[in-house]
């Protein structure tokens, strides 16, 4: 019987706003480049301030959510957990949610107080992305945003690895884990990031445990992970960590590994402006391909086109109509 969820997501709830900016803007802020930092809200604001647009485009995203968004997108079903604030940027996402078609946790709970998360997405000429973020009310998302149901209904539980830098993030990483392996609920997790996945190694151990079904991460993240400087020695050690993985690889690609060989995914040749949401889009497609028939070599193959068609605009999304364009040029070629 099918389920009614090809992928239940968790994950960190923030809005965008996406500026243009220089290396000498980086420098003068002291910003470190090509990662995610967490950051409070004044000095967020301060770096808004400076880069001196005067219009703001504010759009909903977060790792986890971008992943479910592209599921929806080629057609699939997703379930979100996160955690928003009952303000206007809240309003805001969970509209965005409703006009996708993403069921969430809060079409059965109510929402608390306080300020929901934004992302300052600075990126400079070579298309690389850096993050400052304000997590907001999503540093307390918890066990208690979790919708056993919903994980119970799915396919897939996608878990995002940015939850590992909160104690109660962590716990409910843990926990949407548990419950899905008690469920017989597939799991997947992304690393996320290259500062998180160092800072962070012990809890990622935990979560993944040698039990995680599928692993998302990028070439930097698999080395700083497994400690290896080689790229080949790295997947030979994730073979150990989990029972199949996704390693992106940018412009060379991507090398998948599906529990027992190695699939390597060519790269799309594309001019890229912004690296904003390319892991998260390639996981969705991925996701989206291997639940909905096209097995592993043919969800690489829609994952990396996918994602080089986020790599070659502004955001982390796609247009609706991009998306089924996607999927029938893939369709056309299998």
């Amino acid at each position: 019987m099918s389920k009614k969820y090809d992928v239940y997501g968790i994950g960190n709830a923030l809005v965008d706003m996406e500026f243009e900016v220089s290396d000498e803007f980086l420098d003068k802020h002291d910003v470190q480049k090509g990662v995610m930092t967490l950051v409070d809200e004044e000095t967020q604001f301060k770096l808004i301030e400076d880069i001196n647009r005067k219009e703001t485009v504010e759009k909903p995203g977060g790792s986890a959510a971008n992943t479910v968004f592209a599921v929806n997108q080629f057609g699939g079903k997703s379930f979100y957990s996160c955690k928003v604030a009952n303000d206007k940027f809240g309003d805001l996402y969970l509209e965005n949610m409703r006009e996708a078609g993403i069921d969430t946790n809060f079409d059965y709970q109510d929402r608390e107080e306080g300020i929901t998360g934004k992302c300052l997405v600075m990126v400079t000429d070579e298309a690389q992305r850096t993050l400052n973020t304000f997590l907001g009310i999503t540093s307390t998302l918890s066990p208690k945003e979790i919708n056993e149901r919903a994980i119970h209904d799915s396919e897939y539980a996608y878990i995002e690895g940015y939850l590992v830098s909160s104690d109660s993030g962590f716990e409910a990483m843990k926990q949407t884990k548990k419950i899905a392996q008690q469920q017989g609920v597939k799991t997947a997790l992304t690393l996320s990031d290259p500062a998180i996945a160092e800072a962070f190694r012990d809890r990622f151990d935990e979560v993944i445990g040698a039990s995680v079904d599928l692993l998302f991460c990028n070439e930097e993240e698999a080395k700083i992970y497994t400690d290896k400087d080689d790229i080949m020695e790295a997947r030979s050690l994730l073979k150990k960590e989990a029972k199949r993985f996704v390693i992106t690889q940018g412009a060379n690609g991507a090398m998948i590994y599906d529990g027992e060989t190695f699939i390597d995914i060519e790269p799309y040749e594309v001019n890229a402006v912004d690296s904003n949401g390319a892991g998260d889009m390639f996981a969705g497609a991925f996701l989206y391909g291997i639940t909905n028939g096209l097995g592993y070599a043919g969800a690489g193959r829609l994952a990396s086109l996918a994602g080089s068609k986020i790599v070659s605009q502004f955001g982390p999304r796609l247009e609706w109509p991009q998306a089924q364009d996607i999927l029938r040029s893939i369709s056309s070629t299998d």
